[in-house]
């Protein structure tokens, strides 16, 4: 394995009731880096996305994480090695406040406190919360429930919520759908910033994001990894090309 690699697939096969939805994907993520994965429809994405989260898996082949071998960990134990997910839906408690969301999920992730904790514990984790909550610029919205929250308000708060594992991996799939312009560009500033301290993997279908954001770019088709290499790199690549008929690749 790459000595710079926090996460490598090693033949990596999922296949579903006959149906091959990757086949033998081999890919090394750099730590430190923001990497998209990306491909037409049914290309395999959202397969190899929760395969790498641990919600998948692989029929054949191994997932390393920092050296080690975690093919088939439960999801729970993705997290806790240092994996988390951001999912192209919000998966919030709509009635609870922002701060509320975001302490949930450090309490999930504080094991050294038992179910009922001390009013002194609670306020400990308020304060990281709110911290949370500055660092995906919704230091302002701490006390408004989740479900009153801007659509990217709502992603940028699920975000935070996972930020609470400390991951050293955060996986985000699709994370400006169904933002407008403006709710996109203040996501990207967020996602530059995030990968100044974890490594970042997103999968996008906006290519113009990801060539704009992305330092490596992996390109699957049709469960297939036919591409991987620099925005450049993709650019210039004749079977990428040819996969998207030129459809945003230029």
């Amino acid at each position: 394995m790459s000595a710079e690699a926090i996460i490598e697939t090693r033949g990596v096969c999922k296949r579903f009731s006959g149906f091959t939805a990757l086949k033998e994907v081999s890919v090394g993520i750099q730590a430190g880096t923001l990497t998209s994965i990306i491909g037409p429809n049914g290309a395999g994405k959202s397969t190899f996305f929760n395969v790498l989260s641990g919600a998948l898996e692989p029929s054949e082949g191994q997932i390393f994480f920092m050296g080690r071998d975690i093919t088939g960990l439960r999801p729970h134990e993705f997290a806790h090695v240092g994996i988390a997910k951001s999912f192209q839906i919000t998966n919030l408690f709509p009635n609870f406040t922002a701060l509320e969301n975001v302490r949930i999920g450090l309490q999930a992730h504080v094991s050294r406190y038992g179910l009922w904790r001390r009013r002194s514990a609670l306020q400990g984790l308020d304060e990281e919360a709110a911290l949370l909550l500055k660092t995906v610029g919704l230091a302002d919205r701490a006390r408004h429930l989740a479900r009153e929250l801007a659509h990217g308000q709502q992603r940028a708060l699920e975000i935070a919520v996972a930020l609470a594992a400390k991951p050293k991996l955060l996986l985000m799939d699709e994370p400006t759908a169904g933002m407008s312009p403006e709710e996109t560009k203040v996501m990207m500033d967020l996602i530059r910033k995030l990968v100044e301290q974890r490594t970042v993997v997103l999968v996008e279908h906006k290519m113009k994001l990801v060539m704009g954001i992305s330092e490596r770019i992996v390109v699957l088709h049709n469960g297939e990894l036919i591409a991987e290499g620099t925005p450049d790199d993709i650019r210039a690549n004749d079977l990428v090309k040819r996969v998207y008929l030129g459809q945003g690749t230029h």
